[in-house]
């Protein structure tokens, strides 16, 4: 891990690094040192690491909580370059739904696609965050909608480290068989207009999970209207399960 910028405000530091080919970005108080909890964020599709829901939400984590939060570019989003297989297999998708198909399968076959890179790239960022002595070995949090959510079910059932995870916005049928692996306890968003996702397959997918702890928080609005009052549900919900 090579960190290439930092710059600090309002007591967050926030560090730019590489991880190979992995650009990301890491928030922590000021003048942190020893151990911490820290939570991976997962952006959503055609956002990036520091998009400004992402960062607020960090810095609330940060500044709330105490914890350490990263967040890293999805493979052709953010610094990363350009994906020719996935921006065809967009191309695609955007034309068959204008073509009048149901935009959810095509969403959620995709997210498995980059899944199968996701899952063991975020696990060595995972590794490497974990050796900083500013974060250290302490409990992990997840947090991901939408693309998130995608990406992050199949990055949960496979990582252990993973104590608590937020997840929502999705009802990918490709998710239906990680879900049933995981057992750590789970915040899960629902947007009962959800344009993108229909409410049927969000809620298989909160059923499909196996978690002995399990909350559905279900809102009007549609997929990108998740109340604001959402985030201070979610800063209860990692205090309580990660400390």
């Amino acid at each position: 891990m090579r960190f290439t910028f930092e710059t600090s405000s309002d007591d967050v530091t926030e560090q730019l690094f590489t991880l190979g080919e992995i650009p990301g970005v890491l928030w922590t108080p000021d003048g942190a040192a020893g151990t911490r909890p820290l939570i991976l964020m997962g952006h959503g599709g055609g956002q990036h690491k520091k998009a400004p829901e992402v960062v607020a939400r960090a810095r609330r984590f940060v500044t709330e909580c105490g914890f350490a939060v990263a967040a890293v570019d999805v493979p052709g989003h953010g610094d990363r370059p350009k994906d020719r297989e996935y921006d065809r297999i967009a191309t695609e998708n955007r034309a068959r739904v204008d073509a009048g198909a149901e935009p959810a399968p095509l969403i959620a076959d995709f997210h498995a696609l980059v899944a199968r890179r996701t899952v063991s790239e975020w696990r060595a960022v995972l590794d490497a965050l974990r050796r900083l002595d500013h974060v250290g070995p302490g409990p992990v949090g997840y947090w991901g909608v939408s693309l998130g959510c995608g990406l992050g079910v199949p990055f949960v059932a496979a990582e252990p480290r993973v104590r608590a995870a937020v997840l929502g916005l999705g009802g990918a049928q490709a998710s239906a068989e990680a879900a049933a692996r995981i057992t750590v306890p789970v915040e899960f968003l629902v947007q009962w207009d959800d344009e993108r996702v229909p409410r049927a397959r969000s809620l298989a997918l909160f059923d499909a999970l196996a978690s002995a702890e399990k909350t559905l928080h279900a809102n009007p609005g549609g997929h990108g209207e998740v109340p604001a009052f959402e985030l201070d549900s979610t800063l209860r919900f990692f205090a309580r399960h990660l400390g």
